[in-house]
């Protein structure tokens, strides 16, 4: 049997027992008659269940050991209700309350509360992206998932991205072994378009009184946007000495612009 892409702490998921439905039966008639061991088995014997359904909820940024207890606390819900004169399988009565319990907790721990028709959707998508790829061994064009799922295009990455958890504006996002580049420094500050222009200006004419070396590897830096060990391979120096250079040359712009 083909080992699970869920990992859970303390559990091997290898080893877990799935149960026949002859078994099944067995434990639920043992149950409804006070049995409470054979609810344990159930449970027990029903835990693969759970684990399935987490792999399409891999792509969130919560704990999965955290998803995976809520998810056993849909598959109880479903053991204490099911009814076996309705002649369905658990998991068909079961796989809803599941994923009910699950998409309840992450709609209630996420830092931003989005609505549940937009999340639901979300989940639609990457349903119908997982099972088209599995069948044709690439991704769907937008175009497929909207005129399938029968929403506009635009809802398609307005619904993932409501998936997403937010990010600290003080969040690095790239650091080469110099100064650190955090998301707050790409953010523009469109306030004022005249004071930009003036700071354009003024970023000109200090650039043009740099040492020719400091400007080669401001414009490298930030312009052509290579790193300091690519520079240092470029002009045949150590990238110790590039971040030297570019330290001294940020600090001359800042001296000439004030």
């Amino acid at each position: 049997m083909a080992k699970y892409k869920v990992d859970i702490t303390g559990i091997n998921t290898s080893d877990l027992k799935v149960l026949t439905n002859e078994e099944m039966t067995y434990l639920f008639l043992k149950y409804q008659n006070g049995d409470l061991e054979a609810k344990e088995e159930l449970i027990n014997g029903n835990l693969k269940l759970v684990l399935s359904i987490l792999r399409s909820f891999n792509h969130t940024n919560l704990n999965l050991d955290d998803l995976f207890q809520v998810g056993v606390i849909g598959l109880i819900k479903a053991i204490d209700n099911f009814d076996l004169s309705y002649g369905l399988k658990l998991s068909t009565y079961a796989v809803p309350l599941i994923i009910g319990e699950i998409k309840r907790y992450i709609r209630d721990n996420t830092a931003l509360r989005v609505s549940r028709s937009t999340k639901d959707l979300a989940y639609q998508i990457l349903k119908f992206k997982e099972e088209y790829m599995a069948s044709f061994s690439m991704e769907p064009k937008p175009s497929l998932i909207a005129s399938s799922l029968g929403i506009e295009e635009y809802q398609i990455a307005y619904a993932l991205d409501a998936l997403k958890d937010p990010s600290s504006i003080f969040e690095p996002i790239y650091n080469d072994g110099g100064d650190t580049i955090y998301l707050c420094d790409q953010i523009a500050d469109v306030k004022d378009k005249n004071s930009d222009k003036d700071m354009l200006i003024s970023l000109r004419k200090a650039l043009l009184k740099l040492k020719q070396r400091e400007k080669d590897v401001l414009i490298e830096r930030f312009i052509i946007g290579k790193t300091q060990m690519e520079i240092a391979g470029l002009m045949g120096i150590s990238q110790a000495q590039v971040s030297r250079i570019e330290k001294s040359a940020i600090e001359s712009m800042r001296r000439l612009i004030k």
